[in-house]
């Protein structure tokens, strides 16, 4: 059923558009002596400039595996392009020039304040680690800050928030790097309902470029590619659909298709339509 879904909906994708990300026969998992331990087998799929794309799939499906591979820091066979260069040849400044990653917990545990956490973000922009910071630079960092919350504390040590702050900070240190490519997994972890909410509203407003982190008068088509739990905030922020189960990509979906529920029962076992209708009897 799910190879009939996938070659049903290929005519959807045939829409001419300019690719941002494209994989071909990719294949990609993590090093075992120089080698690929493979995750993920096969892969084929082509983004188009534009897009917000999500990526639904139960756990251990291989989802975060894609997005590394996408994003250049995991060895993979075939090919990976991002707007049509391959990713393994591009030096990584040049990379995070295009693309941006918020990873579900960042690694980055340094005695860093909060600005100086959002700074980092600009590292493309002033050339090196120890580049000085322009005035542009920091007005940036103002706006990102100023757009998730986190003014108030800005010269507060990274390590001493909550989670749902240190999440919101790695999201701003991510809009600071204006990259036309965004991708996210699972962005909102330890966010509270406020702040999921205005990340949706954020991310809409990204897409087309009208959000505090972009200049006036930009007419880029952002890219944006998401790994959610969430069927519900995937619903409100993509208009693509990829689903993955065991490494592979088993449906390619538009939200229309997503809403009928077949494919999120193959998916997740369950009847997941019936279940949120259920939870919506709570509220009555």
């Amino acid at each position: 059923m799910m190879q009939n879904l996938l070659s049903n909906q290929a005519s959807i994708r045939e829409n001419g558009g300019r690719s941002a990300l494209a994989c071909q026969d990719m294949t990609c998992g993590y090093d075992k002596k120089a080698g690929v331990n493979p995750i993920i087998t096969g892969l084929t799929v082509d983004i188009k400039e534009g897009e917000s794309v999500a990526i639904l799939g139960a756990n251990g499906s291989g989802k975060t595996t894609f997005l590394r591979a996408l994003n250049g820091v995991l060895p993979y066979l075939g090919s990976i392009q991002v707007e049509g260069k391959e990713v393994k040849t591009l030096k990584r400044k040049k990379l995070s020039t295009r693309m941006a990653m918020m990873t579900q917990m960042s690694n980055l545990y340094f005695s860093y304040t909060v600005e100086e956490t959002v700074l980092l973000g600009r590292y493309v922009h002033t050339g090196n680690m120890l580049g000085i910071p322009t005035k542009e630079d920091y007005d940036m960092v103002d706006r990102c800050l100023e757009q998730n919350g986190l003014s108030d504390i800005r010269k507060k040590q990274i390590g001493s928030l909550s989670g749902g702050q240190m999440q919101r900070v790695f999201l701003a240190r991510t809009m600071a790097q204006q990259a036309p490519i965004l991708l996210l997994d699972e962005p909102t972890n330890h966010l509270d309902l406020k702040y999921q909410a205005e990340l949706v509203e954020f991310l809409k407003k990204w897409k087309v470029g009208t959000t505090p982190s972009h200049q006036a008068g930009n007419e880029t088509r952002n890219t944006l590619v998401g790994v959610y739990h969430d069927i519900n905030l995937a619903l409100q922020v993509a208009d693509r659909f990829l689903f993955m189960k065991q490494g592979h990509l088993i449906a390619d979906l538009t939200k229309e298709d997503v809403c009928k529920g077949d494919i999120l029962k193959e998916t997740y076992g369950i009847d997941v339509v019936e279940y949120m209708q259920k939870q919506l009897e709570n509220w009555k």
